[in-house]
């Protein structure tokens, strides 16, 4: 007999969490603790017939509709899904298909499972006439004012459609308009999203339609409940094509695949290629293709036995708070980091985590020895996104002390009016902030000095032999070859950094001496100023001393220089300390120079000729196959062009890659140009000189 107490505990917890997610927009679990908490209530269930309690979560599908929104009852259910987490589910799921279909191989219609919020929507002879949200399954709230604000969801459908159309389809917050909210949020000091998913969620569910169209909301169509008057494809990729045609989006990545080895294969994919999707996904959604055999096959009380979830490794995952550290960044940012007790999350063992700032914690209400929620999407860095109060144990939390002083150097640190961030006052008397210095220096983007990894820049600060990136250039082969790496600070046989490795990083200091002024820029490290808006500054500026004799006015009149970056670049150059640094590198009759030759910004495009795309901006969107979207910005900057983060009517044109996001739906709406990838390669080819 199945403990009673303990089956009854659960029933209750999993409805309290139900009702937070769905109800009052506020998790208290990441997702994964909830299908755990709801895989064992199953099998005790399996396990216990008997039990089988009228207000288990596994006897509806969804949260209850509440009664700020008109409920709607759906004329067919919107039945939730069977999730499967390994192989051999896979395997199981196959057989019972092919099983069905008389040991035939199954062909499938594969898509990726968008994590978001589920919606029905009615067209009626083509005119959008209701929208609705799951509820429970049968009965939902209505949504339509809401709905029609999201400019992915078309108010007339064009085309051949039937008359009545039952569309059902994911409500969800692509990541990059997300992220843009999230700081926007933060920078106001209001409450920033836990998840895109929630905050899909909880902007569908504005009382105010004026709220939601505020929101960054897109919609994918993927299943037809219900149509008449009219026909449609009988599998289920076909009607995914109709829909399209009629003007509603759906998922580029759909596929028709064949038996369990197909389905792997796009499961396998769709984990890779996770990261670098512009919305979240939990999983794939495997349907047969066929909707003749999909109706023989029929439905269990609350799954489609046609249908199942192979679901991702969670994204987020509970562990514990062990401590909290402060680093000190380049500019002396303080940046308070989470030790935690190590956990599985988003496909690799998290034991630290950002926390951004001091508002970020008290946003949090976060204390030591919390338990909290860690996310980790792709190669996101990992960041604590909640608390879950009710594991909290009183007498164990503590207060987290934002500290007075740099963990560094012992310099004050102050926080200005304004901004989020702490600073350490130390400048390069701080040995951290020398540290990110240098390593900002040599990176690729800036002065491209091979070799200078992590270790080898702490080594060369903590000797004393750099003590500003002038020292660089002052290094000889002996300096480098005798810098102890490890040995007798560990206890071990000192390890040197050797005669060979030495040479090579000598000749990448000399190769480094000639530069073009935007990288310099950029190596110099200015608050705010970044690869584009350094060359920016390249370009309307002949010289450095032209951009150093520079006031207000002549910078903020440059596209992308506001009074903030301007007053960043002023006082970076009024500083004597930085003044001095740039004559030791660039003065040429200094003997002591490090004689580091600048040129124009025109002789590093193609060509070395005038730059064929200046004047011209360009936006990315979606996968480059060809190419990371860093060096296809590259190639387009070298060549005069500027890249921008977000499309408008200055937008010359949107190049777009698979999955794309928002900025394609803007780029359309706008009129603007679109290159597909085999065209962006064309042109680029023919401007290199590569045709």
């Amino acid at each position: 007999m199945a403990d009673e107490a303990h089956y009854r505990e659960l029933i209750d917890t999993l409805n309290r969490y139900a009702r937070a997610y769905y109800v009052d927009d506020s998790p208290l679990v990441p997702d994964a603790e909830y299908d755990r908490l709801y895989r064992e209530l199953e099998d005790m269930e399996r396990a216990d017939p008997a039990l089988a309690a009228p207000d288990s979560p596994t006897r509806r599908v969804g949260g209850a509709a509440v009664s700020a929104f008109a409920s709607v009852e759906h004329r067919v259910p919107l039945m939730s899904m069977g999730d499967i987490f390994n192989d051999e589910e896979l395997s199981d799921f196959d057989r019972r298909m092919s099983e069905f279909q008389d040991g035939a191989e199954v062909e499938y219609c594969a898509e990726p499972k968008l994590d978001g919020l589920a919606l029905s929507i009615i067209y009626r002879d083509g005119m959008l006439e209701r929208a609705a949200t799951r509820g429970d399954g049968r009965v939902g709230e209505d949504v339509t004012a809401n709905a029609r604000t999201i400019k992915a969801i078309p108010l007339r459908l064009t085309g051949d459609f039937p008359a009545y159309l039952d569309v059902r389809g994911e409500v969800f917050m692509p990541r990059d308009g997300f992220e843009k909210w999230n700081e926007r949020a933060r920078a106001r000091g209001g409450k920033p999203f836990a998840n895109p998913r929630n905050a899909a969620a909880g902007s569908l569910r504005q009382l105010d339609p004026s709220v939601t169209a505020s929101r960054p909301l897109t919609f994918n169509a993927y299943y037809v409940g219900q149509f008449e008057g009219g026909s449609l494809p009988d599998t289920q990729y076909g009607r995914l094509q109709a829909l399209k045609a009629m003007g509603l989006p759906v998922n580029p990545n759909a596929k028709v695949e064949h038996g369990a080895k197909g389905l792997r294969e796009f499961y396998e994919d769709m984990l890779a290629r996770r990261p670098t999707l512009n919305y979240d996904i939990d999983g794939i959604v495997l349907k047969v293709n066929s909707l003749p055999v999909q109706e023989r096959m029929g439905f269990t009380a609350k799954n489609p036995r046609w249908a199942i979830a192979y679901k991702f490794p969670p994204e987020e995952m509970m562990t514990k708070l062990l401590g909290v550290e402060f680093q000190v960044g380049r500019t002396g940012a303080i940046t308070p980091v989470a030790r935690l007790r190590p956990v599985y999350v988003g496909g690799a063992t998290v034991s630290s985590a950002t926390l951004h700032n001091e508002d970020e914690i008290r946003r949090l209400g976060l204390k030591l020895n919390d338990t909290v929620i860690v996310r980790r999407a792709g190669d996101v860095i990992p960041q604590v996104s909640g608390v879950v109060l009710e594991k909290r144990v009183p007498e164990e939390a503590k207060d987290i002390v934002f500290p007075a002083v740099c963990p560094e150097c012992g310099s004050k640190i102050e926080r200005l009016e304004g901004e989020a961030v702490a600073r350490c006052t130390g400048g390069l008397v701080c040995p951290a902030q020398l540290r990110e210095g240098v390593l900002h220096f040599v990176s690729r983007d800036a002065m491209d000095i091979e070799g200078f990894g992590d270790r080898i820049v702490e080594e060369l600060v903590s000797s004393g032999k750099v003590r500003s990136v002038a020292d660089l250039y002052r290094l000889s082969e002996h300096d480098l070859a005798s810098l102890m790496l490890e040995g007798e600070k560990e206890g071990r046989k000192a390890r040197f950094l050797g005669s060979v490795v030495a040479a090579k990083l000598v000749a990448s200091i000399d190769k480094s001496r000639t530069v073009p002024m935007n990288r310099f820029i950029y190596a110099l490290g200015i608050r705010e100023v970044g690869s584009s808006t350094a060359r920016t500054l390249a370009t309307h500026f002949k010289s450095l001393d032209e951009l150093m004799g520079a006031d207000l006015n002549a910078l903020m009149n440059l596209p992308d220089v506001g009074v903030v970056v301007a007053e960043h670049i002023l006082d970076f150059f009024r500083e004597k300390h930085n003044q001095e640094i740039i004559r030791e590198l660039t003065d040429q009759s200094d003997l002591f120079s490090a004689h580091i030759t600048l040129t124009p910004l025109e002789q590093a495009s193609a060509g070395g000729s005038l730059a064929p795309l200046a004047g011209r901006t360009y936006v990315l969107t979606g996968t480059l196959d060809s190419m990371d979207r860093n060096s296809a910005k590259e190639r387009l900057q070298a060549l005069g062009a500027k890249v921008s983060g977000s499309v408008s009517k200055k937008t010359y044109a949107v190049i777009c890659g698979s999955d794309p996001g928002s900025k394609l739906t803007k780029a359309t709406e706008l009129g603007v140009r679109i290159l597909y990838e085999d065209e962006f390669l064309k042109s680029l080819a023919q401007l290199e000189g590569k045709a």
